[in-house]
């Protein structure tokens, strides 16, 4: 039983929903964070009847520019002290970015990128001077390369990708961790909101959510600073510094063309 009180983006489904398991089972408080109230309240119910714990729904939409100074301020006024961050929200959208709608696009990074900085500048303050806590960003194996075909995606989780070494790294001996959760193609409703009914033309095995999100939160717990679940991801990442990136662009394009 840790006592921490860990916020939750996106904890309706797929991985942050499988990280909300994973804290409630350490016995902590759990603050969930997503736009679908329905699918919150459930996942708070049924934690709170299988592990006892308190947990407190926050319905948001974090492509709202309010929405992060929102939770922030709500928390406040509760008095409820945030010590883990997991910032796990986020989407993409598969196409070429000339005749992709430019505001949904935008909607990527303000979800993906300006809510995830702004709550991390909100509540990681705090965490300093309490000197403990922690951030988990969740990544992707996109963020080790270019995207063509989901080019605002891949360069979100690119940004995700640098922001968290670097946190990590000023942070290092103040009792705060920061952890990026960089996993590969896996089982969640990622792929109905990017690409539709579409497919990919080339197909690849997927993690399901519940590994990915296991393997997460142990990397945390043992603040390990870049955590890539599974050892096929493991390599691909390692690969790609050693492929000339005319060809890593090249492959990735071939991995983001859909089926017609």
């Amino acid at each position: 039983m840790t006592g921490e009180t860990v916020l939750i983006t996106g904890a309706s489904s797929g991985i942050g929903l499988e990280l909300a398991k994973c804290f409630a089972a350490d016995g902590c408080r759990l603050i969930l964070a997503a736009r679908n109230r329905p699918a919150l309240e459930e996942l708070a119910g049924s934690l709170r009847a299988k592990f006892k714990i308190e947990t407190v729904v926050l319905p948001a939409d974090l492509s709202l520019p309010n929405a992060p100074k929102e939770i922030f301020d709500s928390l406040t006024n509760q008095k409820i002290s945030v010590d883990v961050l997991v910032n796990n929200a986020g989407f993409g959208l598969h196409g070429p970015f000339a005749m992709m709608p430019i505001q949904r696009e935008l909607e990527i990074v303000k979800v993906n990128v300006m809510a995830l900085t702004e709550l991390t500048g909100l509540f990681l303050p705090e965490m300093v001077r309490k000197k403990g806590g922690g951030i988990l960003n969740v990544g992707s194996l996109a963020g080790f390369v270019p995207g063509p075909n989901m080019a605002i995606y891949y360069a979100t989780k690119a940004f995700v990708q640098s922001l968290s070494e670097a946190l990590a790294e000023e942070l290092a001996g103040t009792g705060v961790s920061v952890t990026v959760l960089c996993p590969g193609p896996t089982e969640s409703n990622f792929g109905a909101v990017a690409r539709g009914e579409r497919t990919r033309l080339m197909q690849s095995g997927k993690m399901s959510a519940e590994i990915v999100a296991r393997f997460g939160h142990f990397a945390f717990r043992n603040k390990k600073v870049v955590a890539i679940p599974g050892f096929r991801n493991q390599g691909l990442a390692f690969v790609t510094r050693l492929v000339p990136r005319k060809t890593v662009r090249k492959m990735v394009k071939r991995y983001n063309t859909l089926k017609d």
